[in-house]
């Protein structure tokens, strides 16, 4: 190991050299336009089980299979139409009244192609898939519902009659709801206020009471995700005070919440589960050793480790938070005086990637919500540095000589315009299943919250990821290197 000047820190050094979307249509997948661009995928553990799996991987002879099945009968979250909605003024109100309606509820899935009688579906009568369907859709929806109701088509082919089959229309519930239906109404009325929401098979009309719930609802639930984003947070330091060194802590709150039922049942496959995780992209290691479970939440954590392990605290409506420990190293000047802490760039990306990933998992999979959610990520050099810590302590803290400002190392073949800091912090909304998923969706979300974090530290842009979703792999340091570009091959991720 040896020392190297870094250009745009005075007299700071550094080692050097160190030793340690669109998609085919075809065989049930999913088809999006670029006109869908708001839209998010829509998931529900009910409907996953009756289908078969993710709406999206479904295809034609899945949806077929459930002719004559009692328990795929319509329900507040499914319904059945034989045939496309039309221009005329009646089904023009009828496709906006039932898009708002679930999107107002629960959100759900309507399939169109499907006839059913007495709720259940028993003969499927193919429909014509072509885009100008979808178009017509696009616009009647977008004009009939205020605010615009977000949808997403699924076309599934039906392979012995190309250019037809079965039009999923997936709606999730909506974090702007209410939507009301503004299409002219074809009955007068004068008690519906035309905000219609999903009640079991049928739609009913929120009362004005209803209405001003939901308007209430609309208006501080950003103000409630702040405020559950600062609880999950403020708990995770106050407990964990006592750690020392460097944390990169990364929380998610959903938009929509979901819920996971903790009793011993569960939480004996919980705890299966998450000892056996390899959360940490493109790494076969276990960072969680214990399982145990807290209030409303299940904490992974290794103790005889504690306090330089891997915290994580997963909640029953689908929050989460992971606090993370980094490996720094102290820089020096030029009269080898140790000056700043540094962290490899890489090393943090990758970090935020892996947590990401492993917290929107567990929204999605085991609490069952859908659609958004907040992020925020805190990268501080010591737990007393986040602005949600408790006062640190007068008696027994950690010299404050020995509590270097951090800063961020970039290979040597990128310009280091370093500056440091105590603490640094990014926030931003993604869509879970872009997250979930672990693919190139994962990096376009985690780019601008990575470049967040580097703006702190003086360096313009997170290189190590390219905001289009593709991996830079001379931005990684050669300890990571190999291991996140096999992962990015492994998931589809471009690498340049």
């Amino acid at each position: 190991m040896f020392w190297r000047p870094v250009p745009g820190v005075d007299g700071l050094t550094v080692p050097h050299g160190r030793s340690r979307q669109n998609r085919s249509w075809s065989q049930g997948r999913v088809f999006r336009l670029p006109f869908y661009s708001a839209c998010m995928a829509f998931r529900s553990r009910r409907l996953e089980e009756l289908f078969g799996g993710a709406l999206d991987g479904v295809s034609y002879g899945d949806v077929i299979d459930l002719i004559g099945k009692q328990e795929a009968a319509e329900a507040e979250d499914l319904d059945y139409k034989q045939q496309h909605y039309t221009a005329d003024p009646k089904s023009r109100e009828e496709l906006a009244k039932d898009i708002a309606a679930f999107a107002n509820h629960l959100g759900g899935v309507i399939v169109i192609g499907m006839a059913e009688q007495h709720g259940v579906p028993f003969r499927a009568f193919d429909v014509d898939l072509g885009d100008h369907h979808l178009r017509d859709l696009q616009q009647r929806i977008a004009s009939t519902t205020a605010p615009p109701v977000r949808w997403e088509p699924l076309r599934k082919e039906n392979p012995a009659n190309p250019g037809h089959g079965l039009l999923l229309l997936t709606i999730p519930p909506s974090p702007q709801a209410p939507h009301a239906i503004t299409a002219a109404p074809t009955k007068p009325s004068a008690t519906a206020l035309r905000y219609p929401r999903r009640a079991g098979t049928k739609t009913e009309w929120l009362t004005e009471t209803n209405v001003a719930s939901a308007y209430h609802q609309r208006f501080t639930a950003a103000a409630d995700r702040r405020q559950r984003m600062r609880d999950i947070e403020q708990t995770l330091v106050t407990a964990e005070r006592d750690r020392l060194g460097p944390h990169l802590l990364v929380s998610l709150v959903p938009d929509v919440p979901g819920r996971m039922r903790i009793n011993q049942e569960s939480f004996t496959g919980h705890k299966k589960a998450l000892e056996a995780a390899q959360p940490l992209l493109g790494l076969d290691t276990r960072p969680f050793h214990q399982v145990s479970v807290g209030a409303h939440r299940l904490i992974l954590d290794s103790p005889r480790a504690h306090p330089h392990s891997d915290l994580v605290q997963l909640y029953d409506d689908g929050a989460g938070i992971w606090a993370q420990p980094i490996e720094t190293w102290v820089g020096r000047d030029g009269g080898g005086r140790e000056q700043a802490r540094f962290a490899e760039a890489g090393l943090l990306v990758h970090r935020l990637m892996s947590a990401l990933a492993f917290l929107a998992g567990h929204a999605r999979d085991r609490c069952g919500t859908t659609g958004t959610a907040a992020i925020e990520v805190c990268f501080v050099d010591e737990m007393h540095s986040h602005p949600h810590a408790p006062p640190e302590p007068a008696v027994g803290r950690i010299p404050r000589e020995r509590a270097y400002p951090m800063a961020v190392a970039l290979p040597a073949s990128f310009r280091q315009h370093t500056r440091t800091s105590a603490y640094a912090q990014a926030d931003g909304t993604a869509v879970l299943d872009d997250l979930a998923d672990a693919r190139t969706g994962l990096v376009q979300a985690s780019s601008p919250l990575a470049d967040q974090i580097f703006h702190t530290f003086g360096i313009a842009e997170a290189h190590p990821l390219v905001h289009t979703g593709e991996i830079r792999a001379s931005a990684w340091h050669f300890e990571l290197r190999d291991t996140i570009t096999s992962w990015a091959r492994t998931r589809g991720v471009p690498v340049v």
